[in-house]
């Protein structure tokens, strides 16, 4: 029999759990499963801080404690001197006088209604730096607006400002300030910016699970690849795969390895003989330097990668079954690409030329991984 889900708030140790799942990487609907409680009730309170797990307060020892107000109130009730009640507690007597005029004084003074006021205004959080800094504030605006990722505009703030700390931020106080309204820094319009398009910040160890792909007759196994694929010494070695959208409609996505060069085909089916053509009629455009490997997975879309290898000269790779990582590369890549395709999209609306001009924005852009060069001055050097 199913239990039913409790009402109400939830208590401090509840409140405790909620957290220490949602850092181990539970969705909020496993966690009100596991809580017994809402979905809406443990989002209300993990949306109060963005996702970001809220430091724990300490009462500091030279401030008055509860049972040191309760003296004080006791005190205050028999008549004593703010001297007397001093020296009973060990502080000093301008210390008691101030406690007493701060709440009420003699007549109203309550030792519990004093201490809950006192922890309250107790909270000062300090002001972020994009609060403070105008100058900060509007680069990170106009970067975003690129649909450059916080920690990409992080790096940029280093490089163009090495020597000036005011001008440099990090990329969590840039996701503070999008997660958190509260701050009132940055609008929430620019959370649609966001690779990702989430609104809460995620555990790095929220799991991602990886999909069964069929057999390819004559496939030519990863393993057989020359080691200049796995060291990307040189250019010209492709990772590919294809981005579904609803309707079976789907896009096929290039990825050069060494320079993470982003190439977007459309496709009319998932037909081999389609995609087959398509990417052919791709590859065939670039220069003979660029055309070397691709590395597909195991998906049917390739059965025909002989005819392929025929028409390009590329030679085909093939993953194991079940290992996505296999591509790391084009698997990355696909996940920045849905910031432009999201998922739920009708990707046959698309034509070649809106997919070029995505693929160009995704290659200026620039990346981590390439110390913050783009895509597309990476492959331009490794051309000259």
């Amino acid at each position: 029999m199913q239990r039913r889900r409790r009402r109400g708030g939830l208590s401090a140790a509840e409140q405790q759990e909620v957290w220490q799942r949602w850092r181990h990487g539970e969705s909020l609907s496993a966690i009100a499963r596991a809580l017994e409680r809402r979905p809406t009730v443990v989002r209300r309170i993990v949306a109060a801080t963005g996702g970001w797990t809220p430091r724990t307060r300490h009462r500091s020892p030279r401030v008055l404690s509860l049972a040191e107000r309760e003296e004080i109130s006791r005190g205050v009730a028999a008549g004593r001197s703010a001297r007397q009640i001093a020296a009973q507690l060990g502080r000093a007597p301008s210390t008691v006088c101030r406690e007493v005029a701060r709440h009420g004084g003699r007549a109203c003074y309550r030792a519990a209604t004093a201490d809950a006021q006192a922890w309250q205004r107790a909270a000062r959080p300090k002001s972020c730096k994009l609060a403070v800094v105008a100058r900060v504030r509007r680069l990170v605006a106009e970067k975003l607006q690129l649909d450059w990722s916080p920690e990409q505009i992080a790096a940029w703030l280093r490089q163009t400002y090495p020597a000036d700390a005011r001008m440099q931020v990090s990329h969590e106080t840039i996701y503070r300030s999008l997660f958190i309204q509260a701050r009132g820094v940055l609008k929430r319009e620019l959370q649609s910016h966001l690779r990702s398009q989430r609104t809460l910040r995620r555990a790095r160890t929220a799991s991602r699970t990886g999909q069964h792909r069929g057999q390819i007759v004559d496939a030519v196994s990863i393993r057989a690849r020359p080691a200049e694929v796995e060291d990307r010494a040189v250019p010209g070695h492709w990772e590919g795969d294809l981005l579904a959208g609803v309707h079976q409609s789907h896009i096929a996505t290039l990825v050069e390895r060494q320079s993470r060069f982003t190439l977007l085909v459309k496709i009319r089916n998932k037909e081999t003989a389609t995609v087959v053509a398509a990417l052919a009629r791709r590859m065939r455009t670039l220069p003979a330097v660029l055309r070397r490997s691709l590395t597909w997975d195991r998906g049917l879309e390739l059965a025909h990668h002989r005819a392929f290898t025929v028409a390009t000269d590329v030679q085909v790779y093939f993953c194991d079954p079940r290992s996505p990582w296999q591509r790391g590369t084009n698997e990355n890549t696909n996940r920045l690409l849905r910031q432009y395709l999201p998922k739920g999209a009708d990707l046959s609306g698309y034509s070649q030329a809106e997919l070029n001009r995505i693929a160009q924005r995704l290659n200026e852009r620039p990346r981590k991984t390439l110390g913050y060069q783009t895509p597309a001055d990476t492959l331009a050097a490794a051309l000259r």
